[in-house]
């Protein structure tokens, strides 16, 4: 009887896991999402008082993008002293955003691309330096520190 018990237990759990294998497609049921993919280009030497411009190149599984739903620029102050509030960039080009910026003051930036298409939404953020950095600005360069935490941003 007990072996009976124990044939009939056994053969019942295997029912239970082969019920739950797994299946050769199921990759493939999930959605595939292509992310959007954003190179920031920022020239090496910008100086105070001088416009000079900043670029976005959009791709998608390694081809340029020939139109985003929406890209904005921003510009950040390390220190928080300053920003220049998200502006639609001018496309270009197909996959190329610009935008001309003016920046009085000297010191360290960051410029964060808001991107946007068919639902895949990216925010890059790529830091440079206009003219000379002051002492504070060079400590915070050398630790590696990001201001996110200390400047507020608006999302979509």
């Amino acid at each position: 009887m007990k072996r009976k018990y124990l044939l009939v237990l056994f053969i019942g759990g295997m029912l239970l896991l082969s019920a739950c294998s797994l299946r050769n497609d199921a990759a493939d049921l999930y959605k595939k999402e292509n992310a959007l993919q954003v190179k920031v280009a920022v020239p090496d030497v910008i100086a105070a008082d001088e416009p000079f411009k900043v670029q976005a190149i959009l791709s998608r599984d390694g081809e340029k993008l020939e139109k985003a739903d929406f890209v904005h620029f921003e510009i950040l102050k390390h220190d928080g002293s300053f920003r220049l509030p998200m502006e639609e960039a001018a496309f270009i080009k197909e996959g190329l955003y610009e935008m001309e910026l003016y920046l009085e003051e000297d010191g360290l930036y960051y410029l964060d691309v808001h991107a946007g298409f068919k639902g895949s939404i990216v925010n890059p953020r790529q830091q440079f330096i206009v003219g000379e950095l002051s002492e504070a600005e060079l400590d915070a360069l050398k630790k590696g520190t990001v201001a996110d935490q200390e400047i507020p941003s608006k999302h979509h």
